[in-house]
């Protein structure tokens, strides 16, 4: 690597740009609210203490157009009262997220004004528009004559990369553009999205110079106060910014420093304008075949293509994965230097591992190419159903393989955000899907988004089943995403369904992933890691809608499942086997951590202990188990000595002991108030 040597030694003050702190607020509806637009909005307000359900961001550009009232009274409530009010489409995706973000960077009133208030931004318009209409027209027209004179099929892999190319060729917001219609089979069909998979960000540099220039305008002062070399080269360059690597000049800590291209803002702006004066001629269509507005479709775009543009948003998005992992020995995320970023520009910790776009290089370290894998997909699921804050564009490029096994994650920049509301319903899903019911898994659909409200589910359920079936008939050996995936693409273009940004986030990262997985190591079975996993979360985890979802997984049509239970605890043992073996885990137990993530044992107190209560307090509950152990007019104490073997070798029975003793007094107060309830009540 060719460095630019910097021998200035001289100092300046401070860079003055901070990251605001922020709060995170959640609708007070429930679960199983009806999905209906809100009149108003009552929020719990949660700081920030470990772990938090992200849900809004406050930053420093939102915080001067928005006015905020706080009136905390006793009950910890906050009424958040934005200045602005949202457009309908923007209210409706708030509430489809099951969130209401008062503190956003984009609205297209908002867009709308940055666009018009600038110098000549009629002539701009008008400009950039004929030559927008006239290029998309030529190729429209192109598309009808092909219809015209019936060679529609067969021209479809030519007019595929005659559409790729004048996306690159319209710039910067249209690379983008495309790169989201590769992941909405709602929107184009599947041969047209295979080739915009293939959209390449990359294009050429702009003038170093130039990037030194932004990188001291944001800092504040020299170059060379701050950093001693950096490369004379760039290490990257895509359609926002591109990326140099250079050493502090205090710590000597190799950095990497993303500068964005300049006045691109401008330019991301004046094309949303017109996107979405495009998108409201085509609100019918869209009506018709989606079921929404394609002026909503425009917004989901727009704010998450502002949200990348803004590069301290993407320091918190990183601060956010370094709190989500911590204590998890087998995922790196790069330190952040927020001192050091601005809107503009964002430093972070160089990362020395092997990217994934290089399987031989990985192979050639010696790394256990499985184990690797296999800590991949949990940290995928664990940022998908229990952060609900995942990385939204995990390409080979953005992931690195570790010479002690770890993964490492770059370029936060595009991070979609779900809702513990749409991670449950999510989880829903799988449980819906594990019991063969397909008509709450239709429903499932319609609680998250895919389709509106009230409409007839009944003409999806044999397809979905159809769907389910097809993929899991010949086991977990032969499921890949990808081959579901297509199905799914069938599905959602032939029926009203629109698939919403963070959804589209979600597909694309799951097949990116299994894609890198299948790269690695062609006979890798993503889902023999995917089910181990959330078998450990039904199992293990405390939060009481999983618990309510694990009962709903043993029981089916009333009658408990034992080989269910028993296969559950086989593949919850099978995922904490595999993690715990990481050399990464192994290195970091050995230094006497005490906040690992990752147990080398499947920890079923808390599960016994809730069961437990459960059996105590739930009458329902009591019955169903004891009809369970007498079934057929026989005791069942095989199964539950089966049970008990599969997880004696996990259960520290002196550990179960106190946290039992520990608790028999709330349990004996609880037994006797609901005693004393049941005696009222009788009389």
């Amino acid at each position: 690597m060719d460095f630019l040597c910097v021998n200035c030694t001289s100092t300046a003050t401070s860079p003055t740009k901070h990251l605001s702190s922020r709060a995170h607020a959640v609708p007070s509806h429930g679960l199983n609210a009806p999905l209906q637009a809100p009149t108003s909005f009552k929020y719990r307000l949660r700081i920030r203490r470990g772990k938090r359900p992200l849900q809004f961001r406050v930053s420093n550009a939102a915080s001067s157009a928005i006015e905020t009232q706080r009136s905390l009274g006793s009950g910890g409530e906050s009424r958040l009262e934005p200045s602005n009010k949202p457009s309908a489409a923007m209210e409706q995706l708030d509430f489809e997220r099951g969130v209401c973000v008062p503190f956003r960077k984009y609205t297209p009133e908002n867009v709308r004004n940055k666009v018009l208030g600038s110098r000549g931004a009629i002539v701009s318009l008008i400009s950039r528009g004929v030559e927008i209409v006239w290029s998309l027209g030529l190729y429209w027209s192109a598309l009808t004559y092909d219809c015209f004179v019936g060679r529609d099929e067969e021209v479809v892999p030519f007019r595929a990369r005659q559409l790729r190319n004048l996306l690159c060729d319209l710039g910067p917001s249209f690379i983008k553009a495309g790169q989201v219609l590769a992941n909405r089979p709602d929107i184009i069909r599947e041969d047209y999205m295979n080739e915009l998979c293939i959209l390449q960000d990359d294009v050429p540099s702009f003038p170093n110079q130039v990037a030194f220039n932004i990188i001291e305008e944001e800092l504040g002062r020299p170059l060379e106060a701050v950093f001693s070399k950096i490369s004379s080269r760039t290490i990257a360059a895509a359609s926002l910014g591109q990326v140099y690597r250079a050493t502090l000049r205090d710590s000597g800590e190799e950095v990497a420093i993303k500068v964005q291209r300049p006045e691109i803002e401008p330019i991301i702006y004046r094309d949303l304008f017109l996107f979405r004066t495009l998108a409201s001629f085509l609100n019918g269509i869209s009506l018709q075949k989606l079921g929404c507005n394609a002026e909503l479709i425009v917004d989901e775009f727009g704010e998450k293509l502002l949200e990348e543009l803004d590069y301290t948003l993407e320091a918190r998005n990183i601060e956010d994965f370094i709190v989500n992992f911590k204590g998890d020995p087998t995922v790196k995320i790069p330190r952040v230097y927020k001192q050091l970023c601005g809107p503009r520009v964002l430093v972070m910790e160089w990362i020395d591992g092997i990217r994934c776009t290089n399987p031989q290089a990985v192979k050639d370290a010696g790394i256990d190419v499985n184990g690797f894998l296999t800590v991949g997909v949990s940290a995928a699921l664990r940022q998908l159903l229990e952060f609900g804050l995942f990385h939204g564009d995990p390409h080979p490029g953005n992931i690195f393989a570790m010479q002690d096994g770890r993964i490492a994650y770059v370029d936060f920049g595009n991070v979609a955000v779900l809702s513990q509301q749409n991670k449950q319903i999510l989880i829903d899903a799988v449980v819906h899907a594990v019991n063969e019911d397909y008509v709450e898994m239709a429903n499932d659909f319609t609680r998250l988004g895919f389709l509106a409200p009230g409409t007839d589910v009944s003409p999806i359920v044999p397809a979905l089943e159809s769907i389910w079936q097809n993929s899991v008939g010949k086991g977990l050996s032969d499921f890949n995403f990808r081959s579901v995936t297509g199905k799914f693409n069938q599905l959602v273009y032939n029926y009203p369904i629109r698939i919403p940004e963070r959804f589209s986030l979600v597909i694309r990262s799951l097949l990116t992933q299994e894609g890198i997985c299948f790269t690695l190591q062609p006979d890798f079975k993503f889902l023999e890691v995917a089910y181990p996993y959330v078998a450990k979360r039904l199992l293990t985890d405390p939060n009481p809608a999983l618990r309510e979802r694990l009962i709903q997984v043993l029981f089916k049509d009333g009658v408990f499942q034992w080989k269910r239970l028993e296969n559950l605890i086989v593949l919850a043992k099978e995922n904490v086997t595999k993690l715990s073996s990481n050399p990464a885990f192994q290195a970091k137990d050995m230094q006497g951590s005490r906040d690992l993530q990752v147990s080398r044992k499947l920890d079923l107190t808390d599960t016994i202990k809730d069961g437990a209560r459960l059996f105590i307090f739930d009458e329902g509950i009591r019955r169903k188990l004891i009809l369970a152990l007498t079934e057929d007019s026989k005791l069942h104490i095989q199964e539950l000595v089966d049970v008990y073997r599969l997880v004696e070798d996990q259960i520290d029975v002196p550990s179960v002991a106190v946290e039992v003793a520990r608790d028999f007094p709330t349990v004996v107060r609880d037994l006797m108030l609901s005693w004393s309830e049941s005696v009222l009540a009788d009389r």
